[in-house]
């Protein structure tokens, strides 16, 4: 499913590289421990979490992640969001809980990819 149908479907904010979202999203990892990012996430994933910070940025691209899902209305900061448009990397909010959000995507068929 192409992240641009997932934004509308689950009708999230678009914080950064709003001209990157015809990325396909192959499965969905939730995880605010970056290292288990880094070590378990896949590529072509959707991460959820409640950080904020540019190291969220340069993990989802090592890992080459489709996007990341800040929830919970937690705060995005500005260079997280300048670092996020200048590498490619598209940040989603939501007001949602986490464990919602996991729930929704789930329903429109993204799974762990495990």
């Amino acid at each position: 499913m192409k992240l641009e149908e997932i934004v509308r479907r689950l009708e999230l904010q678009v914080a950064a590289a709003a001209n990157c979202l015809d990325r396909e999203v192959t499965g969905g990892y939730a995880c605010d421990l970056l290292s288990y990012v880094m070590a378990r996430a896949k590529e072509g994933n959707l991460w959820l979490t409640v950080q904020g910070h540019p190291n969220i940025v340069a993990v989802a691209s090592l890992v080459g992640l489709a996007g990341i899902v800040v929830a919970e209305d937690a705060r995005v900061e500005p260079t997280t969001i300048e670092k996020a448009n200048q590498e490619g990397i598209p940040i989603l909010t939501t007001s949602l809980p986490t464990y919602a959000i996991a729930g929704r995507l789930y329903a429109l068929g993204v799974t762990d990819s495990a």
